[in-house]
């Protein structure tokens, strides 16, 4: 199985760390850390010597009750990053959902991106669809607002429901000529969901993998790990390698984390124990 993005061929194979470079004053867990360029642009250096194989860099946070960047604010954030983050050998995903944004990183050559709104807003879909083979990944969320998606989200049957919902996107990507190599899936673990839902996604990903579509999953010190443990996201270091680790045993190919070098440790380990190809 392979993810076919800007300029590189990802071979999944063997799971993929995907390393978080949140360049927001207000993320939920590294909020201000790497909002300055330089700060930013070290931080990308760093994951790569951990062992990132994917960037995924966003000028938006995207905690409940965010607020949003303009446009040119967001574009100002990022742009300089990722165009550092090209330099490093390893792909580069650019964390947004507007088009403006999306042109901007791909222009620059960024190789994939990854929108929590799963290309919904005005003109996100035609950028991608017009690039000649740029990755996308496609998540699920409940509503398109984070500001309100934790406002008592329910479901019938989650599990059932995200999957319709990623089936109709990757069906219009298809429809616009996108091919389903350039393609992974996201259930969105935390956006508009309890953390009951969360874990029935987790038991049911099998239903997702179904889709015929690599997934990818983000635990990293989610606050569904802080209600099991009662630990707050500063000390959720280990929950988020054993969901990271659960996540990679029931199917998920890319996992996207804040903590690289403990991630790429713990999957070599879960490798070299047999539990992996």
């Amino acid at each position: 199985m392979f993810w076919q993005t800007t300029r590189h061929r990802i071979d999944l194979a063997r799971p993929r760390v995907m390393g978080i470079v949140n360049v927001t004053p207000d993320s939920f867990f590294d909020g201000g850390r790497h909002l300055a360029t330089d700060a930013a642009r070290a931080h990308c250096e760093r994951l790569v010597g951990e062992g990132a194989d994917i960037l995924d860099i966003g000028g938006e946070s995207t905690r409940p009750g965010a607020q949003a960047p303009s446009v040119q604010e967001e574009i100002d954030r990022v742009l300089p990053v990722l165009e550092h983050a090209c330099t490093l050998g390893v792909a580069v995903s650019v964390d947004t959902s507007r088009a403006e944004v999306m042109q901007a990183a791909l222009r620059a050559g960024v190789d994939i991106v990854n929108d929590v709104r799963a290309l919904r807003w005005p003109g996100a879909l035609d950028v991608v669809a017009a690039h000649a083979s740029c990755g996308v990944c496609l998540m699920h969320m409940l509503g398109d607002e984070p500001a309100s998606m934790q406002q008592a989200p329910r479901y019938d049957d989650v599990v059932a429901e995200v999957r319709a919902f990623l089936h109709e996107r990757l069906a219009m990507l298809e429809r616009a000529g996108v091919a389903k190599m350039r393609v992974v899936l996201d259930p969105g673990i935390g956006f508009g969901k309890t953390p009951e839902h969360n874990w029935t996604l987790m038991q049911g990903l099998d239903q997702l993998q179904a889709l015929g579509q690599p997934l990818l999953l983000g635990w990293s010190r989610k606050s569904t790990l802080g209600v099991l443990t009662g630990r707050a996201a500063a000390d959720r270091l280990a929950a988020s390698l054993a969901a990271a680790l659960a996540a990679v045993q029931r199917g998920a190919r890319i996992v996207r984390v804040h903590d690289v070098a403990a991630t790429a440790d713990a999957l070599a380990v879960w490798h070299h124990a047999g539990l992996g190809a």
